[in-house]
């Protein structure tokens, strides 16, 4: 799924040009949530991955309730120009419902 999700973004990227940093974000964390909210996938029994994960969070419930500790910082990525990109805040999508 992550390989199917990675080549969807990459044709996104590919095709478009953006004008800022700020669309490109909007762009990604829209598809994003499209992708995690209303793209039904095979490998999850025609489910979203939220649907899913929230089928996996009601059968185990205890893999949900504890809080991690000792996360990584930032994830940033350096071009090879020396250009950075980083996700101030979780950008998986799966916080935020609706």
């Amino acid at each position: 799924m992550v390989e199917r999700f990675n080549g969807r973004i990459s044709e996104i990227v590919n095709q478009t040009r953006f004008a800022s940093r700020a669309e490109l974000e909007s762009t990604l964390r829209n598809y994003l949530k499209i992708y995690n909210h209303n793209i039904p996938q095979r490998a999850l029994n025609n489910e979203t991955p939220i649907q899913a994960t929230q089928k996996w969070q009601a059968k185990k419930p205890e893999l949900f309730v504890k809080r991690v500790y000792n996360q990584a910082g930032l994830d940033t990525y350096t071009g090879h120009r020396g250009s950075s990109f980083s996700f101030d805040h979780d950008p998986c999508g799966f916080c935020e419902e609706g």
